[in-house]
């Protein structure tokens, strides 16, 4: 078993060079180039503040970021084309160039914001090296591509080891918490160990928590066997097969005087329990106080809203969940607010 540090590697990148345009012309394209493709691979919450930088810096860095997305999103639907799936090509991919509209976002208080999120900024992460057997540990939050396809997410702190062969794919979570994607592949089980409990599955998507003298499986989507521990080196019986919306609890003691448990979960307990993966926050007039709430549901980092605070403040952008500190200098930046960092708190005061 050896080691995997650092980033995942980005993917290699490349433009033309148009001998009409000027050299400045040039650069910007090839920065926004740059930026279409870092997009698509995942900014984490430095890049995306640095991407908030770079558009605010120059109106013409948003004209060419939309043109190189347009163009980004018709390779996109030319790839999604198969001669299979019909005789005809999409009409979208023959469609006449659409006219070029300002690149505008707004905090909902009229005042233009070039550095706000005019586009998603979607979470993917390239592919790494495939690897035999490897050791990732997860100061934060991180997401890993595994060399069949499936993907692993793992929550601050958690650690886990990848074990590959030819017969099974094997992850063993060592502490904390993971939430994994699972390439199909029916002669190729997926397993995740964690203290005894082994969680087995072909398909489908599911979080593993190893916490205080138990482990907890939840399943997302598609269905998983959950084998509780051996006790005195019996291997014990796999619960009955939990399926999507269910939650099964097996404990690490003695399964006679603690057996395992299985509970439907609803949509929102589902929300509350996987909280901790950041998502894109969309928010559309959405009222100062109800914004805050949504950063306090996800990150250690609480932001209070003083007794001064406009509260009911629009807001209009879109934002990683976990760049609590980028989404507070974006509103010191555009004047609405005053902050006051303590610990981890933020108080967000009216701007004097």
């Amino acid at each position: 078993m050896h080691a995997v540090h650092g980033e995942i590697p980005a993917r290699k990148e490349f433009t033309v060079t148009d001998p009409t345009k000027s050299a400045e012309t040039e650069r910007i394209d090839r920065a926004a180039a740059a930026w279409v493709v870092r997009r698509d691979r995942g900014l984490t919450a430095a890049e995306q503040d640095e991407f908030f930088h770079w558009l605010a810096a120059d109106p013409r860095h948003g004209e060419r970021l939309a043109q190189h997305q347009r163009t980004w999103k018709e390779f996109n639907l030319l790839a999604q084309w198969r001669p299979e799936h019909s005789a005809e090509p999409n009409p979208d991919l023959l469609a006449k160039p659409r006219p070029r509209r300002p690149w505008r976002v707004a905090l909902g208080w009229g005042v233009p914001l070039a550095a706000a999120a005019a586009f998603a900024v979607a979470v993917f992460w390239e592919k790494p090296a495939p690897a035999p057997a490897a050791l990732a540990t997860a100061p934060r939050y991180s997401q890993r591509v595994l060399e069949d396809g499936s993907t692993v997410e793992l929550r601050g702190g958690s650690e886990v080891e990848v074990h590959y062969t030819a017969g099974e794919r094997r992850v063993v979570l060592r502490h904390g918490e993971a939430f994994f994607t699972v390439a199909k592949n029916p002669a190729r089980p997926f397993i995740v160990s964690a203290e005894g409990v082994a969680v087995r599955a072909v398909g489908t998507a599911f979080n593993v928590r190893l916490a205080a003298g138990a482990v907890e499986v939840l399943v997302t989507e598609g269905k998983v066997h959950v084998a509780p521990p051996p006790v005195a080196g019996v291997l014990a019986p796999e619960l009955p097969l939990l399926e999507a919306g269910r939650r099964a609890l097996v404990p690490l003691a003695d399964a006679a005087a603690a057996p395992p448990s299985v509970a439907t979960v609803s949509a929102a307990e589902i929300a509350r329990a996987l909280a901790w993966q950041p998502r894109l926050l969309d928010f559309n007039s959405t009222p100062l106080s109800e914004v805050v709430a949504e950063f306090n549901l996800r990150n250690t980092t609480q932001l209070v809203l003083a007794p001064d605070a406009p509260a009911s403040l629009p807001i209009m952008l879109t934002f990683r969940s976990d760049n609590v500190e980028g989404f507070v200098r974006l509103l010191e930046a555009n004047g609405a607010i005053r902050a006051e960092r303590a610990g981890d708190r933020i108080a967000l005061h009216a701007a004097r």
